[in-house]
């Protein structure tokens, strides 16, 4: 979810409820667009975190501090001059605008007591932090807005502060049901955009999130919804509104697949998966620094990804090429038979004949063999025996490599799939060396192989039985060959790319269930974890061996069992190692 006037509500209260009345204990500008200042409150000491980023403005209270410059900026000495130990007397959102305001009492150089105001605005690449006089006059910000830059608002020292288009859209948070949807903004727009124009702080993501939690459809405009519609969305719109005036949020991170996806100030139910958090601050740091150790994981990937990617697209470009020469292959035998007929009849074929119409005498079929009029019949069936046994050279080659190229393609994605999996850069380490030892990276002279240092993923069904995953092909093999006994049972998403999954038995007999959750399991580690069912194959391991020469990960079996399952994690949880 972005962050947007919910999500600022939702700061909007927590800073209210921890800060207020706190002084000002120390002013930093670690970076050109952010600030940290730490209050001491009733309750202890805090740090918030303002940043005014075009890319990423946030507010929140941060647990770590952030280095400072040996010399401050001048936003940051003019703040220390008249915030500088003063007190907190409230902080407040206009409406659901992405606007926090924090006023301030201090004291001037005549120990007269004045009040300032901090103003954050939160708005992408106008946003910006600035300082207040009593009269709501500029004295200054941490960025400068000069009329060639906006024609709607300066921001400069001097200058009156005022919402920047703050007559453009209605509070939500004071809408009725009669009024609800009927602005001229929402004429002609689909839903999404109606609810965004209309209303301040409605992000796309919340706007579509309402649509859905209401059934209407997103494509329909308001104008076309029907009464028991719009009455049916009014109702989830004024129940969201409801709990942000009465300060009732449930923050919570979702998750999709393992993976961090969004985070709402409310939790509607967008994600299965949702971790609540008690404290906003605590899910905005959580949530970004996830976000961004996800972000430079997948730059430190990139490289692997672009080897891995353009292998892939060579070896589909061969398939095709190798397909296309052993469908041209498909008539050896027909030039064996026409061949072997003329030998049979070539006797009886007169000198500059271009068809002969012979017996197949495999099935007494009449057949018309074309043939060229400048050579005898036994000519033309030396060509015919030619051709064929060129054809047949071919086929043969082409047989084995065109299953040698499906075994690199499956390969391949097996590797893509690893790095889709990838969380941390031992994983990438151990991918890298997965793809040294295959020739597609060069291996530099002089290095050692590294050795990967981590553990197969580690689930526990509530029955007790240990599953475990491998994150990458060598991992597959440790799991398959070394963690298992014979007597284990092994799981693979049919036909796909996918991770092997063990379930140890220890002698145990497995529940039904157990086996449902394997292949859930398997199916979820694996090219089919968005769809809603996958086919899974499962044996025991004695079952599953391992070719010689053949490629990391790569096994075969022959007789097992089969089910159709959603790919899941339910029941299973996660074991630290």
């Amino acid at each position: 979810m972005a962050f947007d006037g919910i999500t600022l509500a939702a700061v909007c209260a927590e800073l209210n409820e921890k800060l207020s009345g706190g002084r000002i204990a120390k002013i930093a500008q670690p970076e050109k667009d952010s600030l940290i200042l730490t209050v001491r409150a009733a309750a202890g000491q805090y740090r918030l975190l303002l940043s005014a980023d075009a890319t990423l403005p946030l507010v929140y209270l941060c647990g770590e501090n952030k280095k400072s410059p040996a010399v401050a900026p001048n936003f940051c000495m003019l703040l220390r001059k008249y915030l500088g130990s003063a007190r907190i007397t409230g902080i407040s959102q206009p409406g659901l605008e992405r606007i926090l305001k924090i006023g301030f009492e201090h004291f001037d150089e005549l120990g007269d007591l004045k009040e300032k105001t901090l103003i954050i605005e939160i708005m992408g690449k106008h946003s910006n932090i600035i300082l207040l006089d009593e009269k709501d006059c500029i004295v200054d910000s941490i960025k400068h807005v000069s009329a060639m830059m906006s024609s709607k608002r300066e921001v400069l020292p001097g200058r009156d502060w005022f919402v920047a288009g703050g007559n453009d859209k209605k509070d939500p948070l004071t809408e009725d049901e009669e009024s609800f949807l009927i602005a001229d903004s929402a004429a002609g727009k689909d839903l999404c955009g109606a609810l965004i124009s209309q209303y301040s702080g409605i992000s796309p993501a919340m706007a579509s999130e309402l649509i859905r939690l209401s059934g209407a459809e997103e494509r329909k405009s308001a104008a076309e919804l029907d009464t028991e519609e719009r009455k049916a969305l009014w109702k989830v719109f004024s129940e969201l509104m409801g709990r942000v005036k009465d300060r009732r949020f449930s923050p919570c991170i979702y998750y999709d697949k393992g993976e961090v996806k969004e985070f709402s100030a409310i939790n509607t139910g967008m994600y299965a998966e949702a971790e609540p958090y008690e404290s906003i601050s605590a899910l905005l740091e959580q949530f970004y620094a996830q976000k961004e150790a996800l972000v430079r994981q997948r730059q430190r990937s990139a490289e692997l990804r672009h080897v891995v990617t353009t292998a892939l697209e060579r070896n589909v470009k061969k398939l095709k090429l190798q397909e296309k020469q052993l469908k041209d292959a498909e008539d050896r035998e027909t030039l064996r038979l026409y061949g072997e007929l003329l030998t049979a009849y070539g006797h009886g074929i007169a000198p500059g004949t271009k068809e002969y119409k012979a017996l197949n005498y495999y099935d007494n079929s009449e057949l018309s063999i074309p043939l060229d009029p400048e050579l005898s019949a036994m000519e033309n069936a030396s060509r015919y025996y030619d051709k064929y046994q060129k054809k047949k050279r071919t086929f043969e080659a082409l047989s084995v490599q065109v299953e040698a190229t499906r075994e690199e393609l499956a390969h391949l994605e097996s590797v893509q799939l690893s790095l889709d999996l990838a969380r941390t850069p031992e994983d990438l380490s151990a991918i890298r060396t997965e793809l040294q030892d295959c020739g597609y990276i060069r291996k530099k002279s002089g290095t050692k192989k590294e050795k990967s240092r981590i553990l197969p993923l580690h689930y526990m069904t509530e029955d007790g039985f240990s599953l475990y995953v491998g994150r990458n092909n060598y991992q597959n093999e440790e799991v398959t060959f070394r963690l298992a006994n014979a007597g284990d049972w092994w799981f693979h998403a049919k036909k796909m790319a996918g991770s092997h999954v063990i379930v140890k038995g220890d002698g145990r007999e497995l529940p039904d269930r157990v086996y449902e959750q394997a292949a859930a399991l398997a199916a979820w580690y694996s090219r089919a974890a968005q769809q809603e069912k996958a086919e899974v194959d499962y044996v025991q391991r004695r079952e599953v061996k391992k070719p010689a020469g053949g490629a990391p990960g790569y096994v075969i079996y022959h007789t097992n069992y089969s089910m159709a399952v959603k790919p899941s994690l339910e029941g299973l949880k996660l074991c630290e190692e």
